[in-house]
């Protein structure tokens, strides 16, 4: 089941993969407001109202509860809460999850069955379920459906984040995380942990949290951040509510920025330091979506004066006082090793041998971990560890509410053949490439007398862009969508809202309320 992920045009490679399985009779399930390319294939589309995904699990856990088809003995043996779950989905009948999602009764009753009946189910999302203000809650709510059909811990099973770039789970693994040590080691909670690290790094890790994204943006506001340090980022053009995120920036301090390209923040910095390109620039390692560690290898020289990251952070620390001599990217990944006890066993040697390792790899025995959470499944209380708990989750709509001047739902995602702010995708052309533009469903254009190409004014609550209008058969009436991929054409994140999740920090992307206006001549006109 892909939930909230277009993986056809955002993860093409995986979605080969999905295509695969589908050749060998896996049935594909996609939940998503549009009828997007991925949609196209599969076996069951799920035309969600932007929103709903707890509704609609709390609908589907709900139907397989009342069918008795949820697995009771993996339940009792390897999770908790469940009675207090199951009381809080009593109420959303296959009626009521109709009413709230827009999903029809019997469509939400026949994915329930497919999937609980299932011997091997997996539930694979992305940035339509965590670009929400309730992101946290959205993948909670699709970890209880795992949990409740023990479609979790066992090969072929599972629930999976699919990762939105190169390396973001890398990024992870290295601690680029505000509560995190490398390696997933709680920084305040972890004494031993973080007694390793005092230790290696001759100095004293507090015992405090940082602040992720969007708390460094409030801190900001406050005066309380004052120099940024932004690595590989583009935040004048990828975050929420750009504008207001721009004066932020504009007003630090101190911004450094490190990149391959000239972006828009880099634009605006006071110093810039050009990076090489690490897929084939630099030496180091790659960490894809199923937690494969791998070695890249260097095919080229950087242009220029760009230099490898951990060359510009050496000699940045050199300067601050701290000479790491000529830091190599195997001595990096070697401390890492002696410091993350899930990384012990991959060798520099192992990882080219083996073609990669997936962790936890505890020793240098240890063949890697193909799959997680199998601990679930293991008779004896003391391998299952700690049970895992099933969360209640209330449905909790978008914060941008529609109304009479905001009647359309305008979501955003991506398109396959440009990538996030169109920075490593704008330079080269594309057959498969259009100019950005507002998407609308043929109903919508016809009712506001706007036909395709035509220029369009669309308003938010916190900004307006003008935009050529493309019909859309993928879209249902009150519904639109853009792209952030050209915001030299169309800077979309001027209309996005700026709400997040008070635990992940993530913006709600996916939900602005707006309008949409015809131009006419020297301004905008509403039609009726």
């Amino acid at each position: 089941m892909l939930w909230g992920s277009n993986a056809r045009a955002a993860h093409p490679i995986f979605f080969h993969h999905v295509l695969r399985g589908m050749q060998n009779g896996t049935q594909l399930i996609v939940v998503d407001p549009r009828r997007t390319e991925s949609a196209a294939f599969a076996d069951l589309w799920l035309g969600i109202d932007v929103g709903t995904d707890i509704a609609l699990s709390n609908a589907i856990a709900r139907e397989i509860i009342a069918s008795d088809l949820h697995d009771r003995t993996f339940i009792e043996r390897a999770t908790e809460n469940f009675e207090e779950y199951a009381e809080s989905v009593a109420d959303w009948t296959l009626e009521r999850g109709a009413a709230v999602t827009g999903i029809p009764a019997d469509v939400i009753r026949e994915v329930a069955h497919r999937y609980a009946k299932a011997d091997r189910a997996m539930i694979c999302w992305t940035l339509g379920i965590t670009e929400h203000h309730n992101a946290v809650d959205n993948v909670l709510a699709l970890i209880n459906l795992g949990l409740l059909t023990g479609h979790v811990g066992t090969y072929g099973s599972g629930l999976n984040p699919l990762r939105g770039q190169n390396n973001v789970q890398g990024g992870g693994d290295m601690g680029a995380i505000p509560n995190k040590l490398p390696g997933f080691q709680d920084i305040v909670r972890d004494h031993e942990a973080r007694a390793r690290f005092n230790a290696a790094w001759d100095t004293e890790i507090m015992p405090r949290y940082g602040w992720h994204l969007t708390e460094m943006f409030h801190a900001m506001e406050e005066g309380a951040l004052t120099a940024v340090y932004c690595i590989g980022e583009n935040p004048v053009s990828s975050e929420a509510d750009s504008q207001h995120a721009t004066k932020l920036l504009e007003n630090l301090d101190t911004l450094i920025v490190q990149d391959i390209f000239m972006t828009k923040t880099a634009e605006i910095a006071d110093v810039v330091f050009p990076a090489s390109n690490s897929s084939f620039e630099s030496e180091g390692t790659v960490t894809n979506s199923e937690r494969r560690v791998q070695r890249v290898r260097k095919a080229l020289d950087p242009p220029g004066e760009a230099k490898d990251d951990i060359w510009i952070i050496a000699q940045l620390a050199k300067r601050l006082g701290y000479d790491w001599g000529d830091l190599t990217p195997r001595e990096a990944w070697d401390e890492l090793r002696s410091l993350s006890p899930m990384h012990q066993g991959m060798t520099w040697e192992r990882l080219d041998k083996m073609g990669g390792a997936q962790w936890p790899c505890w020793d240098e025995d240890h063949p890697g971990t193909q799959y997680l959470h199998a601990r679930l499944w293991s008779e004896s209380p003391d391998e299952r560890l700690r049970p895992a708990p099933f969360s209640v989750v209330d449905d909790d709509p978008p914060v941008d509410e529609l109304s009479d001047q905001y009647p359309i739902r305008l979501t955003t995602g991506r398109r396959l053949d440009s990538y996030n702010t169109g920075v490593q995708t704008g330079g080269y052309t594309s057959p498969l490439r259009r100019p950005e533009a507002i998407e609308l469903s043929q109903e919508d254009a016809g009712s506001l007398g706007l036909a395709e190409g035509e220029q369009a004014l669309v308003s938010s609550r916190r900004g307006e862009v003008v935009a050529p209008v493309h019909v859309s058969s993928a879209l249902r009436p009150g519904l639109a969508f853009m792209t952030m991929h050209f915001p030299d054409e169309v800077e979309t994140n001027r209309l996005t809202i700026e709400a997040t999740d008070p635990r992940s920090g993530t913006a709600e992307f996916k939900a602005t309320a707006i309008r949409v206006e015809k131009l006419n001549g020297q301004g905008a006109e509403v039609a009726s």
